[in-house]
């Protein structure tokens, strides 16, 4: 199987089989993001204990590419302090980049790799990335 095929599967999953779909029950962070371009929009949510994500949540609609990725990075964010996370984003833009990334944490979302190829679609990548972000910002504020 070549790596564009187990690539392509991996989102696919995730797109069919999304983890962390839904809401938190308990009060959380509240992120809405939408992509004008394209239509993509998620509704994230972070609970934080003590500067530490320990759920994550998101609702919305998109391509698989948006879906994908939200449900990837609500996987990987779990359980990281905000610096984590936002290492990791930062690491999530440099591959958006085309810029080498080490993928110990990232998991899955070496899949999305390929998405540079595209640029239309980095924005769709990036949109729950984006949320997160402002979603720590918000915490800091």
């Amino acid at each position: 199987m070549q790596l564009d095929d187990l690539y392509r599967r991996v989102i696919m999953d995730h797109y069919k089989n999304p983890r962390n779909r839904g809401k938190l029950a308990d009060e959380s962070v509240t992120i809405n993001l939408n992509n004008p371009t394209c239509g993509d929009r998620i509704s994230l949510q972070l609970q934080v204990v003590d500067g530490k994500v320990t759920d994550a949540r998101y609702e919305g609609e998109g391509c698989s590419i948006s879906m994908s990725s939200a449900s990837m990075m609500t996987e990987a964010i779990k359980g990281k302090t905000f610096e984590e996370a936002l290492s990791m984003a930062d690491k999530f833009s440099s591959l958006m980049k085309g810029e080498p990334v080490e993928f110990e944490e990232l998991e899955d979302i070496e899949a999305l790799s390929g998405v540079n190829k595209f640029p239309a679609r980095i924005k769709c990548a990036t949109l729950a990335w984006n949320a997160l972000r402002k979603g720590i910002e918000h915490r800091h504020d």
